[in-house]
């Protein structure tokens, strides 16, 4: 149990990546009803635009200067895709049958990660990712990496600024009365179709900053990390609540801990040696979620689409 806060640390982490990720499946889905599978793309392409302008800058450049101009970069890329995403694929199918935009969703899927493999150089391996030059930094017994200060500094604020978004903006309050009706939304003027994409856009933000803090925390992107890092955001938001922004980072934060505490303890229960390490964290996490929803289908804190903030 010495290690238990060390442990503690590595799950909320970790949650709080997944929970970035989660909110970006969320707020689409509380909008437009639609389950993005994509999603998880969109988060990888950000880790390859954060990585692209780190290449593309002098040699020698201070870690501390490329950092918030590989957030920028990355966020770009993701927020393109996003947005292309929501008008090339989704748009023209909003009133087609709910399986359209689902196959659709996947099939994006696979495509961005061919596109990626393909035409990004040297992609069909892992690239190393750069690293800030600091830290270890311990508190106690808990030791914080670099990676880990920068998700631990960016989720609480990109929660705050999305509550606050969506409470005093104009846009923000847009949003919570198209997720509540869209066709009466439209018909007291609001642009649906601006407050939408607006959504995928806010989704591809969060889900950049998730790409360089997973970078920064395992050192590497690959072409292929957007399916289980999507998968997992997408268990957060069903977890949480899906539709409840709040949820998403309250699901990311249990996964992320049930993951963490299964790999360390689940082999010290007698009987149990063989189903614990990394390799049977995923399968807590899915337990977890199942007894979840067995006990409270809506998720932990509830389906909210008309108010979630």
């Amino acid at each position: 149990m010495n290690t238990l806060p060390q442990q503690l640390a590595n799950g909320l982490f970790l949650g709080s990546m997944y929970g970035l990720i989660a909110i970006g499946y969320t707020m689409v889905y509380g909008i437009v009803q639609l389950i993005n599978f994509a999603h998880g793309e969109i988060f990888m392409t950000g880790g390859f635009g954060s990585l692209t302008v780190y290449l593309a800058l002098p040699s020698g450049t201070s870690m501390w200067v490329a950092l918030p101009l590989m957030l920028i970069g990355g966020a770009l890329v993701s927020v393109l895709v996003a947005t292309g995403a929501e008008r090339f694929a989704y748009r023209p199918l909003r009133n087609a049958p709910r399986l359209a935009p689902l196959i659709t969703a996947i099939g994006l899927s696979l495509a961005l990660q061919e596109a990626i493999r393909n035409f990004y150089p040297k992609a069909t391996s892992a690239r190393v990712f750069p690293q800030i030059p600091a830290g270890p930094w311990h508190i106690g017994s808990v030791g914080i990496q670099s990676g880990d200060l920068f998700v631990l500094i960016a989720a609480p604020a990109c929660m705050a600024a999305l509550a606050g978004f969506v409470r005093t903006t104009r846009t923000g309050r847009a949003m919570q009365a198209t997720a509540q009706d869209p066709d009466t939304a439209q018909l007291m003027g609001i642009d649906t179709n601006r407050v939408i994409a607006v959504a995928f856009a806010i989704g591809g933000l969060f889900a950049a900053v998730a790409a360089l803090s997973y970078g920064l925390r395992y050192g590497q992107v690959s072409y292929n990390m957007g399916f289980q890092a999507g998968l997992k955001a997408f268990t957060a938001a069903v977890l949480g609540g899906i539709g409840n922004i709040y949820g998403a980072m309250l699901g990311g934060l249990v996964l992320g801990l049930a993951e963490a505490l299964a790999t360390a303890y689940i082999a010290n229960i007698p009987g149990m040696e063989q189903f614990g390490g990394s390799g049977w964290a995923q399968v807590w996490a899915f337990v977890l979620l199942i007894l979840v929803l067995l006990f409270r289908p809506q998720g932990l804190l509830g389906e909210r689409v008309a108010d979630r903030a």
